[in-house]
């Protein structure tokens, strides 16, 4: 199957640069995988499509403030540091800028000392482990330094840090928002707990890999990034209450669908688990664990438009692309949703 096969015209002005200030008051798009019919909706109206003893699994993870501006201690020069994976104790994978400056032995400093590195070991593509030192509690040093790194067709600054963050995010690890999340308020949640709908939580850490561009001509050549998930005991018990009830499983984006399928192909039910996941979803894969999908619109040729057509069916999908972008709809992580059902 060929990557460009999932490709479209993207005009510039419809990716959205800063969230709505109501986050449940984007547009949705609720598509029918099995006809290709659109509704076009708000995202808070999605109460009229869940049901009672459906279940919602979102994605608790939460985004590290990861990125850092210091200098490089002996000359003053200025450095950029990404946070990655944390290693071992202190050790972090990061991203460096620029990289040829930053050598083993390196020392960098932030925030007039507060937080100071060194450099101790070498990766590909501008790659650095970096050993931290610093008093008190890191993320606690990280909050007050770190800003959050937006993906990279964000130009715009974000002045509420908060708006990159759902509002049920707890657990911290992550490099991007699992951005389907950010639709939901608290208000809305509660709205459908009343309503019946049962709410399970899920943590994937989404890694930077989610914005790599695919770069092979033909999708079997990809080589997916790997990413940390977990699911707990209840969630699983839950998640299998519902199938068994006769339920709808509804993942919110495609981190929680690719947790889910991820431990439903190992064993055909849902256990508790955690681990690294490299599960690569695109057309002919056949779901496991899930009924309904809530997503966002995602890039041309991204392997996350490849995880939607594998659920929607291909033409489906590419046809409601097309119709997103005649009806103006906002794309990427602060832009507009999608209801598979």
């Amino acid at each position: 199957m060929k990557v460009e096969d999932f490709d479209f015209h993207l005009p510039e002005e419809l990716i959205a640069q800063t969230p709505l200030e109501n986050r449940s008051g984007s547009r949705l798009m609720v598509l029918d995988k099995e006809d290709g019919s659109m509704d076009h909706i708000r995202f808070k109206q999605i109460t009229e499509y869940l049901q009672e003893g459906d279940c919602l699994v979102l994605n608790d993870t939460r985004v590290l403030p990861a990125r850092l501006y210091g200098q490089k201690e002996d000359t003053g020069a200025n450095i950029e540091v990404l946070l990655l994976k944390q290693e071992d104790g202190d050790k972090w994978e990061t991203l460096v800028k620029p990289a040829k400056r930053i050598r083993v032995g390196t020392e960098i400093v932030f925030g007039d000392g507060k937080l100071r590195a060194t450099c101790v070991d070498l990766k590909d593509h501008g790659g650095r482990i970096l050993e931290f030192r610093y008093e008190g509690i890191f993320y606690e040093v990280l909050d007050e330094l770190g800003e959050m790194p937006l993906p990279p067709y964000i130009r715009e600054r974000l002045d509420e840090q908060d708006r990159y963050q759902t509002v049920f995010a707890r657990e911290r690890g992550s490099a991007a928002a699992p951005t389907a999340g950010l639709h939901f308020t608290e208000e809305l949640l509660d709205e459908l707990k009343e309503k019946g709908v049962h709410i399970a939580f899920i943590t994937l850490h989404v890694g930077l890999g989610t914005f790599r561009p695919v770069s092979v001509e033909t999708i079997e050549d990809h080589d997916m990034h790997a990413e940390f998930y977990q699911v707990s005991e209840g969630t699983a018990r839950l998640l299998n209450e519902v199938r068994a009830n006769g339920g709808k499983i509804i993942t919110v984006g495609t981190t929680s669908t690719r947790t889910l399928e991820s431990i439903a192909s190992k064993h055909g039910t849902f256990v508790e688990e955690n681990g690294w996941t490299n599960i690569f979803i695109y057309p002919g894969y056949e779901f496991k664990g899930i009924d309904g999908l809530i997503t966002n619109f995602h890039l041309p040729k991204s392997t996350l438009i490849m995880l939607v057509s594998a659920f929607a069916g291909q033409d489906n999908v590419m046809h409601a692309y097309e119709t997103a972008v005649k009806e103006k709809y906002r794309f990427f992580s602060f832009g507009d949703a999608m209801l598979i059902k």
